[in-house]
């Protein structure tokens, strides 16, 4: 659980920068540089996710059972977990009206991505990892839109078009989740 906890705090506290310490991160910028800065941000936010990784496969074999939920939140997680993939691909799509609507999909990607599986898995290990991300996500979040109306940041529409293919490519990459990617990266078939 040790190292879960230290890749959690090593990941989302670089990660939570922004909304912490944006003055810091800034005035740290314009003294090393934008590249620098990127490279020891890169190389601490990988450092911290496979310390994460690593220590939620080992607290997973330790099994601290916190609750059993019911067989029917597997369900219900794996349509958010559609919804949660198409707001990720969002992110990335240029010119959708998804993004054009909430400004930052793939924020609001990680908080469904963490809720559902808060409603699917009750051991201690997935109630720290996905409880973690999803707070993470709401104070993100939050800073994020402070941050668009202090710019006064504004949002292009997108076409119907890009919206399509956006839908159209969340749902192929969930296709994949479900038809065997999640039980090969994960080790957990995710409607079982």
């Amino acid at each position: 659980m040790t190292y879960l906890v230290a890749g959690l705090i090593i990941f989302l506290g670089v990660h939570s920068l922004r909304i912490f310490a944006e003055p810091w991160r800034l005035s740290t910028i314009a003294r090393i540089g934008e590249k620098p800065w990127k490279g020891v941000y890169s190389l601490v936010s990988i450092a911290g996710f496979v310390l994460l990784v690593w220590g939620y496969g080992q607290a997973r074999q330790q099994g601290v059972v916190l609750f059993d939920p019911p067989l029917f939140t597997r369900h219900l997680a794996g349509l958010l977990m559609l919804i949660s993939l198409v707001l990720l691909t969002a992110a990335y799509v240029p010119g959708n009206m998804i993004k054009g609507r909430l400004g930052h999909p793939m924020i609001i990607s990680v908080k469904v991505w963490a809720f559902a599986h808060l409603l699917a898995n009750g051991r201690l290990a997935d109630v720290l990892l996905f409880g973690a991300f999803l707070v993470w996500a709401i104070l993100d979040f939050i800073a994020a839109r402070k941050r668009d109306r202090a710019a006064g940041t504004v949002y292009a529409r997108g076409n119907e078009l890009r919206t399509v293919l956006t839908v159209v490519a969340g749902a192929v990459v969930w296709a994949v989740f479900v038809a065997g990617l999640h039980q090969w990266l994960i080790g957990v078939p995710p409607f079982v």
